[in-house]
């Protein structure tokens, strides 16, 4: 049975949800599952934005019908090629044989290796800056290379307004009936999740976010239609701010991330100590976050939000514990910088791991370590706390400063 929403008189939301699919891209949890968008625009021609993952193949099919009431599909835009949006291409290509395809040059080279189809004759291909009239509906594709992938484009519609985003502007989440952004308590609900999609499939793309953020300022844009998470009608400003921010690795809060990797427990202490002397101070939204069993895609997520880091690991096999050596790989590729970072090392024999922390960080841009550096030999004793009472002095007076 189909499953619909009207988001104006003309177009609708024939997405869906998967709630059982654990990974996205076999890579990120998904507690609260994931969302999968797709839009019909009824007028003297009908024009689909987009299908979705496979998973959800059929509820989808099931949805165009519905909205189409026995029309025919005149148009698809393949607004990104990424498998999760454009699994149905096919079965749509066999239900509507006058069906012709929207893209871009990359996005039939793209659709060609997915799917092996022949569809020089059902293709058109655009340009940036080319339109689609519908009828009282006019489609103007822009191209947003790299956000996330080298093909994708958003559509723009001039009559009511509306921006077709691809994956820009998406969250990770199933949507529970309520799919507009102001049917939900977007900031408690949804903020977390949009934040950790952002940071993880986008962050490493802040250049080109920037760029595309500068090419939409020129459109008078009323709702942002996404293909995952709500669809925005109301506080935009609010929305393109995150944007802005995150795609400029400004951190959101001046507030400190404590990420620690404990062997049997000590470092972890002092990580806690840190926490709670930082909280006495005044400083509000720590996180101290166990690297060890917090998914890699949730410190990466802090790490954009918080504007002081303090990196707190053992020294193991001589250099540095394994879990906080793939957090700084993710942190690297994805691009993070202009943080301050404190850092706290442990080792009984040989502490070395803050020097090679240190290396680290030196490849990352614009990266400021603070003084001192808290070395504990096996446990926090009185001459370490006092190291550790120092940093929070330095974390503070850098905030401050």
């Amino acid at each position: 049975m189909y499953c619909t929403r009207k988001i104006t008189d003309s177009v609708y939301w024939v997405g869906g949800s998967d709630r059982r699919l654990a990974l996205f891209e076999n890579l990120f949890p998904i507690p609260r599952g994931v969302a999968y968008n797709a839009y019909l625009i009824l007028d003297e021609k009908t024009a689909l934005m987009d299908t979705v993952d496979a998973s959800i193949g059929a509820q989808f099919l099931q949805n165009v019908a519905h909205v189409l009431g026995g029309r025919p599909l005149d148009y698809l835009i393949i607004d990104h090629m990424e498998p999760d949006h454009c699994a149905n291409i096919e079965a749509l290509v066999l239900r509507f044989p006058q069906m012709k395809l929207v893209g871009n040059a990359k996005t039939f080279t793209f659709l060609s290796q997915f799917y092996g189809l022949d569809l020089a004759d059902r293709a058109v291909v655009v340009k940036e800056g080319d339109s689609l009239p519908l009828g009282s509906h006019t489609l103007t594709f822009h191209f947003a290379p790299m956000v996330h992938w080298p093909e994708v484009m958003v559509t723009y519609e001039a009559s009511e307004k509306l921006l077709f985003s691809a994956d820009a502007f998406g969250s990770f989440g199933a949507l529970d009936g309520n799919i507009f952004n102001d049917e939900v308590d977007f900031p408690s609900q949804w903020l977390d999740d949009a934040r950790r999609y952002y940071t993880n499939i986008v962050g490493k793309y802040g250049p080109q976010v920037q760029a595309a953020l500068k090419k939409l300022s020129a459109l008078d844009i009323r709702t942002i239609c996404p293909l995952h998470g709500p669809i925005w009608r109301t506080d935009l400003p609010w929305l393109l701010e995150k944007y802005d921010r995150w795609s400029r690795y400004e951190p959101e809060e001046t507030s400190v991330a404590i990420l620690y990797g404990s062997m049997y427990g000590d470092t972890e202490n002092a990580a806690n100590v840190l926490a709670c002397a930082l909280a006495d101070a005044g400083v509000k939204g720590i996180t101290v976050r166990d690297v060890s069993v917090t998914h890699v895609s949730q410190l990466i997520a802090d790490a954009f939000r918080c504007s002081h880091l303090v990196l707190a690991v053992p020294t193991y096999n001589n250099g540095i514990y394994p879990a906080m050596l793939d957090f700084l790989h993710d942190m690297k590729a994805l691009g993070l910088r202009d943080r301050t970072v404190g850092l706290i090392e442990n080792g009984t024999w040989g502490p070395t791991a803050a020097k090679q922390l240190r290396a680290q960080l030196d490849e990352m841009k614009g990266m400021t370590v603070l003084e001192p550096v808290v070395t504990i030999k096996s446990a926090l004793n009185e001459g370490a706390l006092e190291q550790l009472h120092q940093l929070k002095d330095a974390i503070l007076a850098s905030m401050h400063g």
